[in-house]
């Protein structure tokens, strides 16, 4: 095969790379929850640019924090199967690099919240980035009880939105969504990490499967937040925010999750964790969807 050829492939250019560094595929679901906080505090004839820009500043915010992320944990990321051909871990963009493109983007996406949303979702935001990179990353090499944590920056999205609609984030309702988020984040990362659970172990990451090798205390947590994420998922409606169609749907679909977290903890096999995985992020757009439909 031509040299020139492999050089010039589009898997390892500079723009492919950028991508891959601001890990947009992964961040759609932070611009889609961002978008779904906005609609649910904004009036009925909100303005879809102020929609568009708040999604556009937390986009740029989201792939920011994930760049600083994969410049801290390159060396880690070198050692894990899934994540050693990211471009700093794999050599191909230096840390510095990463870095000066992470700073661009975060001071873009708050500018352009500040100015098109609201100070307060530019606020909230730089609270997200400041989370994850400054408090989440550097625990994920000391305890598994990081996951909590990282739950926190995961779940402001929606209050970024509600933020560019309301200019504030004071009062119940804005929290029940966080809550339904964070909640959400925790049976999900438990199969990841499951299924993930050598790679972590090889990069010396405490993430809870690795320190519990039979899975016993990952099955329990698992179910625990799944359950609780039940109960949490009606408070919606309970302040107001949506309508009984919206609990009975969010009930049907809290109980459907909780069923296959049983499962998982059962049978801690790689397909359970799977399929725990596959039912989390089946789960999520539906229930937003459901609120957005059973809107007050």
């Amino acid at each position: 095969m031509n040299p020139r050829v492999i050089a010039l492939s589009p898997a390892h250019s500079k723009l492919a790379d950028v991508l891959v560094l601001a890990k947009v595929r992964l961040n759609a679901l932070v611009v889609a929850t961002t978008a779904g906080g906005y609609y649910m505090a904004a009036p009925h004839d909100f303005n879809p640019i102020v929609l568009a820009v708040t999604c556009a500043g937390t986009a740029l915010v989201a792939s920011g924090a994930s760049a600083i992320n994969q410049a801290q944990e390159c060396d880690t990321d070198r050692l894990m199967a899934r994540t050693r051909l990211r471009p700093v871990a794999d050599g191909r963009m230096s840390v510095g690099e990463a870095r000066a493109v992470a700073l661009a983007l975060c001071a873009a996406g708050l500018l352009l919240l500040w100015l098109g949303g609201h100070g307060v979702a530019a606020l909230v935001a730089l609270a997200t980035v400041v989370s994850y990179v400054a408090i989440y990353t550097p625990l994920k090499r000391l305890t598994s009880l990081a996951t909590i944590v990282g739950a926190v920056p995961g779940a402001l999205p929606p209050l970024i939105g509600w933020a560019a609609a309301r200019g504030s984030i004071a009062g119940l309702a804005p929290w029940t969504l966080f809550l339904i988020m964070f909640l959400w984040q925790l049976p999900h990362f438990l199969a990841i990490a499951w299924m993930y659970r050598d790679d972590y172990a090889r990069a010396g990451l405490p993430m809870l499967p690795v320190v519990d090798p039979s899975g016993a205390m990952t099955g329990r947590q698992a179910t625990l937040w799944a359950a609780t994420l039940v109960v949490f998922s009606l408070l919606p409606s309970a302040v107001g925010l949506a309508g009984p169609l919206y609990g009975l749907g969010a009930l049907v679909l809290g109980l459907a999750q909780l069923g296959v977290a049983v499962h998982f903890a059962v049978h801690r096999t790689q397909e359970s964790a799977r399929r725990l995985f596959y039912a989390s992020i089946t789960y999520l757009p539906l229930l937003w969807i459901l609120m957005a439909v059973a809107r007050v």
